[in-house]
């Protein structure tokens, strides 16, 4: 249960509000990503990141917090948005970055100076690398940030293991090295550096070096990574298993930082990446801001179609207004396809690898996410719309008289002819009416003849409904497919003189179901497993499937316990138990004495059942 507080009693416009609110959490995702609270003037009061969105965001309104600042907030909840990112790191990042440019009233406010550190490569000869929190873009090439300085400070540790780079302050320019203007120090005499000042490696040998260091910041970290794989296998090889440790710990530390944040290097001008989704009717398109190398805003808008305009139109009416709305004169644009709008101004990428195709990915998992969110939303605050669709695909896709507002299904089970029962469940606007299911123990077949239970469970079915007054369904399935359907028409057409359309769900070889049927002779309707029509109809093949076998196993279980005592007249449920439950076994009640007997059920139930067991005897 969610607690709202609609501070105006008598606005109907809050409560609805509140109502659009609590239906968003419902449908929120369980990915982790950032969240924004905006007041009822539509200003940030609060960004928060979550490893899970629904669980944290819910958490806020599910119960009174002990803090009074939280439930003050609360208070002042008006709406949200939401922004799906792919690890808690990225949330994280984006989360400082929310909070820098907005400055929510109830976030601690973060300051330039306690902001996530970078790993710089100086734009110089013979470049350094080295963690810095001052970005500043003219002296170097930016990447990052990290959400740890363990994070940076563990790369840093293998980049300078494996890359004998130099770490002083001199000023190394081909001239000043080629004019001997240098000694080598220390570094170079521990091995920690090839003495480059003096020309001792060569120029090409360590830019390509920092060509490799560049490709594990940008996130191509698999080429220091299967070095140490490969170093870890020789030394394990060599039996040198602590040697082999301290490199694993190094590849497991590597793996970790592999993770990091999509934020790119800032040495990209601002940029907006845009995402399309579409359905039959709305487009919607989803921006993200990038500035400075980082996501500052996130928006998704629709666009509702009227005359069936092609998606580059939508699309391109749609970054334009994204673009105005967020106020942003970003040059570089990123899309998946060719809006249809004159680019010449900009610089328009639709990105095939890399940082900006992992930014593409990200703006389709939002958009995605919103178009589900808006369903889901839809569907709790207007439950019977869900139905409408199904019941309206299912009409156009069998091309029935009106579409189909009561499903029956029915199922068989048996071992081997063996407490042979049937079911039927009921689905009433696409939900299971569980009060109309129905359960049927096999009374006029024998053995496993699932065609003779089928016709006798229909026709005990529909000849009672008949009778009773009961409305008829609009539509029948069986879990089968064609001889199921058949001996199902003969029932219902034949006898009962019914006019109940009639469909079947067929399995494969792998007991998958693969097909809808429809018609007589039967036909395939043409529908793909991934459909949701056909998700559904398989819902309800479960459920019958399911509440069959659950009662078939309740029948053979109860049979399985059944003794001699259970076809005794006159010895009924309570006088059983109390001669198992003091002589433990049929067998011991045979062997125990009248005296005994009678001290625990009396003489009168005693009379009946030694005369039972006397006669069953002589029966024999």
């Amino acid at each position: 249960m969610f607690l709202f507080s609609i501070q105006d009693n008598n606005s109907i416009a809050q409560f609805i509000m509140n109502e659009i609110l609590k239906a968003t959490i419902d449908s929120l995702p369980t990915s982790p990503g950032v969240y924004q609270y905006f007041n009822k003037d539509g200003v940030i009061i609060y960004v928060g990141k979550a490893v899970n969105l629904k669980r944290r965001v819910s958490s806020y309104f599910n119960k009174v917090h002990n803090s009074p600042k939280t439930n003050i907030l609360v208070q002042h909840i008006y709406s949200m948005k939401y922004i799906v990112v792919n690890s808690e790191n990225e949330a994280l990042l984006l989360e400082n970055n929310l909070i820098k440019k907005y400055q929510p009233r109830y976030n601690i406010l973060l300051k330039d100076g306690k902001t996530y550190p970078w790993l710089c490569i100086t734009k110089e000869d013979y470049p350094r690398v080295f963690k810095t929190r001052q970005v500043e873009r003219r002296g170097g090439e930016y990447f990052g940030p990290y959400s740890s300085s363990w994070t940076i400070d563990t790369l840093l540790e293998l980049i300078r293991e494996l890359y004998p780079i130099r770490t002083c302050r001199l000023p190394l320019t081909k001239e000043n090295v080629a004019n001997g203007k240098y000694h080598v120090c220390l570094q170079y005499h521990i091995h920690n550096c090839k003495g480059v000042c003096q020309q001792l490696q060569p120029k090409e040998e360590y830019d390509a070096m920092i060509a490799e260091i560049k490709a594990i910041a940008k996130g191509e970290s698999h080429i220091i990574t299967r070095y140490l794989l490969d170093e870890m296998q020789k030394l394990a090889a060599e039996l040198r298993f602590e040697e082999a440790q301290v490199l694993k710990k190094k590849y497991d530390a590597l793996l970790k930082y592999q993770s990091k944040t999509v934020i790119i290097s800032t040495s990209e001008t601002d940029m907006d990446v845009f995402a399309y989704d579409e359905d039959e009717n709305i487009a919607y398109v989803n921006m993200l801001h990038v500035s400075n190398g980082a996501i500052v805003q996130g928006y998704t808008i629709e666009l509702h179609k009227c005359m069936d305009e092609p998606k580059e139109e939508l699309f391109a009416m749609a970054i334009v207004e994204l673009r105005n709305r967020l106020q942003s004169n970003a040059k570089t644009i990123v899309v998946p396809f060719q809006p249809d709008m004159d680019c010449s101004e900009y610089d328009l990428v639709m990105p095939q690898r890399g940082d900006k195709k992992h930014l593409l990915e990200l703006s389709e998992q939002n958009v995605r996410q919103y178009k589900l969110d808006k369903y889901k939303r839809a569907e709790k605050l207007n439950p019977d719309q869900r139905a409408m669709k199904l019941a309206k695909a299912l009409q156009d896709a069998l091309h029935l008289d009106k579409a189909p507002q009561t499903i029956e299904c029915f199922d068989n089970s048996n071992i081997s002819g063996s407490d042979a029962v049937a079911a039927c469940v009921v689905f009433k606007k696409a939900k299971p009416s569980k009060k109309d299911y129905r359960k049927y123990i096999i009374k006029t077949v024998e053995g496993p003849d699932d065609y003779a239970s089928m016709q006798e469970v229909v026709r005990r079915r529909y000849t009672r409904m008949i009778n009773e007054g009961q409305e008829l369904p609009d539509l029948i399935i069986t879990d089968g497919g064609k001889g199921q359907m058949e001996v199902v028409r003969k029932v219902i057409e034949d006898e009962l003189h019914l006019n109940i359309p009639i469909a079947g769900l067929a399995k494969d070889n792998h007991h998958h179901t693969n097909e809808l049927l429809y018609g007589f002779p039967p036909q395939t309707v043409g529908l793909r497993p991934t459909d949701t029509l056909f998700k559904f109809l398989t819902n309800i093949q479960d459920e019958v499937h399911r509440f069959a076998i659950t009662f078939h196993r309740d029948k053979r279980s109860k049979s399985q316990v059944m003794s001699e005592l259970d076809t005794i007249s006159g010895i009924g449920p309570k006088t059983k138990e109390l001669l198992l439950k003091q002589f433990k076994s049929v067998k011991r009640i045979k062997e125990a004495s009248e005296e005994e007997l009678v001290k625990v059920i009396g003489a009168a139930k005693t009379k009946l059942l030694l005369d039972a067991l006397v006669k069953k005897m002589s029966n024999k």
